[in-house]
């Protein structure tokens, strides 16, 4: 994604991150000490020896400033050392390098992890900056305090974006943190992209719900990695994982986890491959078939003597795991059926073969990435968008084994990992390269642009439906030339907040005034307060129909005297009207109001989510909206 850049312009991300554009070409020239600070976690591990790792990365860091990452802070409020994290910004645990260099790392060639996804790697805006803003500690986790203390020094230093790859369900728009401190960023004209959570495919699970952040879901890319199994008997099985052990082909005995326990007490436990619960004597050279019931069961068979692990499990199969010893992941199903062929067989055996890389239809939103409705209100549709999410290969620090598990003694520069917090700085990047185009902004526009031009996702590939992907999957080029955009400043959120019942000492805290009072305000209109790209209903009475009015206005940001016409598809069971139905605008930044009424008429489809959208077409732009009404 390139941009034409002529300002300077920061990003802030994950709490751990912060970006600066400082050049009109979308790439940066990579002199060595370039190369060297953008690689600030992917040196070769230096022998393991934390002293020089933590060495290299204090040598590299008193080099940051003007280069790559721009500042480096974090944050320990409470003054309690972590024993197995470093009070200082370097990151011993990779996910904060892995999310930075997903957004703003420079082009980097031959990147792979041991061959595979082999290509050069780049970040989404290679152009940016980025200042670090530790908060999360390994053993301690990420404090309310250090974040909003992190979100201050940010808005104070001047960034022009965040990106905060940390969140946690929290209903309340007033006690939650990143809640909090986005709002602060927001009345700064600063963009808070935020990941929505790992807790899918659990109804309700989204965080980081609130109306003045971009919320971001994880979607597929078009590979995957897959590790396969040859039976004894022939017959061949696929599993899906990383397993970068070359077993040249050798069969090894094939036992499963219950089969080798310690004692027949130990058998339940023994079957999941729990530490203590296989006796070594009866593991030692084999390959154990286990069921999923905790990350790190590789780790177990490879410490209890085991070759190798077969893991069932029914959770996580659009996701690979990185396996410390040959292994791989399958289906219940197929553990079943390598379950019975085990207990058939005189001699059962097999080999796991090296993980391959093929081709899979997407997008997808991944199984794990959380779904709506939104727990904070009724009124808003959560998450916003979809963006890359599942096995994204990007930076690594050389402070930690891929896995972290004990007995790994893989290391890389580059690796994979899964989560919203991945597809997080990809939305982030896509957001910095709108403002790369339109420096003057309000966060506002900048997130109408990203979600009015997503591409549409599919609700028979995604049953959950917008409750899943949002407005679609992110679309940065056409994001850069939306046509119009729903922007807004700070009062509708206010009024918006009103509506759901905050007042008081609550609104003082986020708007930080102390004389808040909504019956003084100007009555908000609509059905939600807001003029968002999007618009739900949650149907209460069942028995009779049920209304709501949507208010909106659009800016036009495209050419002048563009015509635009509306459009509405709606499922059998609404009626959704638009008034007016077309506008002219004479010049840019005019506005049009209009207004969107949706009936919902019992019965409707057996389906909890109806799914219909409204656009906005001009000769050269398509503007969508997504409607949602669902059953509360």
């Amino acid at each position: 994604m390139a941009s034409k850049l002529g300002i300077s312009l920061k990003i802030v991300s994950l709490l751990i991150l912060v970006s600066t554009f400082t050049t009109a070409s979308g790439t940066t020239t990579k002199t060595d000490d370039q190369k060297k600070l953008y690689i600030v976690y992917l040196e070769d591990h230096p022998s393991i020896d934390a002293t020089s790792a933590i060495q290299t990365h204090v040598d590299i860091l008193s080099n940051l400033k003007g280069s790559k990452i721009i500042g480096a802070k974090f944050f320990k409020l409470d003054g309690v050392p972590d024993p197995a994290d470093i009070l200082s910004p370097i990151d011993v645990d990779g996910h904060g390098t892995h999310t930075s260099s997903t957004l703003a790392g420079n082009l980097i060639p031959n990147a792979s992890l041991a061959g595979l996804a082999a290509g050069t790697a780049r970040g989404a805006v290679p152009a940016a900056r980025i200042a670090v803003y530790k908060v999360c500690w390994v053993s301690f986790g990420c404090s309310d305090a250090d974040i909003l203390a992190a979100f201050d020094h940010a808005i104070a230093d001047g960034v022009d974006l965040i990106s905060i790859s940390i969140g946690g369900l929290s209903p309340s728009y007033v006690a939650d943190s990143i809640s909090v401190g986005a709002f602060h960023a927001m009345q700064r004209g600063i963009l808070t992209v935020a990941s929505g959570g790992n807790d899918g495919p659990s109804a309700g699970s989204v965080s980081n719900h609130a109306p003045w952040i971009l919320t971001v879901a994880a979607s597929a890319i078009d590979r995957e990695f897959r590790s396969r199994v040859l039976l004894g008997n022939g017959e061949k099985m696929t599993g899906m994982g990383i397993d970068l052990f070359d077993t040249k082909g050798k069969m090894y005995t094939l036992v499963s986890g219950e089969d080798v326990a310690r004692r027949s007490a130990d058998k339940q436990n023994a079957s999941f491959c729990i530490e203590n619960s296989m006796s070594p004597s009866k593991v030692r050279g084999k390959i154990v078939l286990c069921r999923l019931q905790h990350w790190g069961v590789d780790s177990v068979v490879k410490g209890t003597g085991g070759v190798g692990a077969i893991v069932s499990s029914p959770l996580f199969l659009d996701t690979a795991m990185i396996f410390i010893a040959p292994g791989t992941m399958v289906n219940y199903t197929v553990g079943e059926k390598i379950d019975r062929y085990i207990h058939s067989s005189s001699s059962p055996s097999a080999v796991i073969y090296r993980t391959q890389e093929e081709r899979a239809s997407a997008p997808f939103v991944a199984s794990f990435s959380s779904r709506g409705p939104n727990p904070g209100s009724l009124r808003l549709l959560k998450p916003d968008i979809s963006a890359p999410g599942i096995d994204i290969l990007a930076s690594y620090t050389p402070l930690k084994s891929l896995t972290g598990l004990k007995g790994d003694t893989q290391y890389s520069d580059f690796t994979f990992m899964s989560g919203t917090s991945m597809a997080c700085p990809h939305a982030a990047g896509v957001a910095a390269y709108v403002k790369s185009f339109h420096p003057s902004w309000s966060p506002a526009a900048i997130r109408s642009a990203i979600m009015t031009t997503a591409k549409p996702m599919s609700s028979r590939v995604n049953p959950d439906a917008e409750f899943a992907y949002g407005a679609g999957q992110v679309d940065p080029r056409k994001a850069a030339s939306p046509g119009v955009v729903y922007d807004m400043d700070e009062m509708p959120y206010i009024q918006f907040l009103c509506k759901e019942g905050y007042s008081g000492a609550a609104l003082s805290v986020l708007v930080r005034s102390k004389s808040i009072n909504c019956s003084s305000l100007v009555p908000a209109f609509g059905h939600d307060s807001l003029n968002y790209p999007t618009m739900q209903l949650a149907l209460k009475n069942r028995q009779g129909p049920t209304v709501a009015v949507f208010r909106r206005r659009v800016t036009n940001v495209g050419p002048p005297h563009s015509v635009y016409n509306a459009t509405v598809r709606a499922p059998k069971g609404l009626e959704i009207t638009v008034k007016p139905t077309s506008f002219l605008f004479s010049h840019k930044k005019q506005t049009w109001s209009f207004k969107v009424v949706v009936k919902a008429n019992p019965p409707i489809s057996g389906a909890k989510i109806l799914s219909a959208s409204l656009i906005w077409k001009s000769p050269c732009h398509v503007v969508r909206s997504p409607i949602v009404i669902y059953k509360s």
